[in-house]
């Protein structure tokens, strides 16, 4: 399997998808939910909260941005859903490493979580050809190893990753192309 990267695949990518941005939020939301059920009930919880609802972001993230105007799918032949794809295995395969990490040690979850997501973004930034995904994931990648040496309670971990992405999520949705204009703005 050959993966040639192309700036139509990326712009068809950009507009199905609306940049990225609805993912971006609803990841965002689900951190902000994970930090909530963190304070009010406890890091088990809030483990939970964020593995199940992590796995909700794409199907959640589709309805978003199918009710946006943008089809959340792409043609077969684009070569960047294989990437996505791969990036998605990866992505399990570390949730389960995260997790296990939890169970050693619990306030390890949260960091390596996002640390996991930050790196992912970081693929984005080929997947759409966006630079404000090596923005955002080296932020996320930053603050993980943050809370990680600094000792940050798990509640306080949750609530920054939150915090981090929906204020880019927000960034993204001011500067998404526009339905007629399918090419992404750098």
């Amino acid at each position: 399997m050959r993966l040639s990267l192309s700036e139509v695949q990326q712009e068809e990518m950009c507009h199905a998808y609306y940049d990225g941005a609805p993912g971006i939020l609803v990841s965002g939301l689900v951190w902000i939910a994970t930090a909530l059920v963190c304070y009010l009930f406890g890091i088990n919880q809030a483990v939970w909260t964020l593995l199940v609802g992590g796995s909700l972001i794409y199907p959640i993230s589709a309805i978003v941005t199918k009710a946006v105007g943008r089809p959340a799918k792409t043609s077969k032949a684009n070569a960047l859903n294989q990437l996505a794809m791969a990036s998605t295995i990866w992505l399990i395969l570390c949730c389960a490493m995260a997790y296990g990490l939890f169970l050693f040690m619990p306030t390890l979850f949260f960091p390596a979580m996002m640390v996991t997501i930050g790196s992912r973004y970081l693929i984005f930034a080929s997947i759409y050809g966006r630079s404000i995904f090596w923005v955002m994931g080296v932020s996320l990648i930053v603050a993980g190893n943050f809370v990680f040496f600094a000792a940050i309670p798990p509640v306080v971990a949750a609530g920054l990753g939150g915090l981090i992405e929906v204020l880019f999520a927000v960034f993204v949705f001011l500067k998404v192309s526009k339905p007629v204009h399918v090419a992404c703005n750098k």
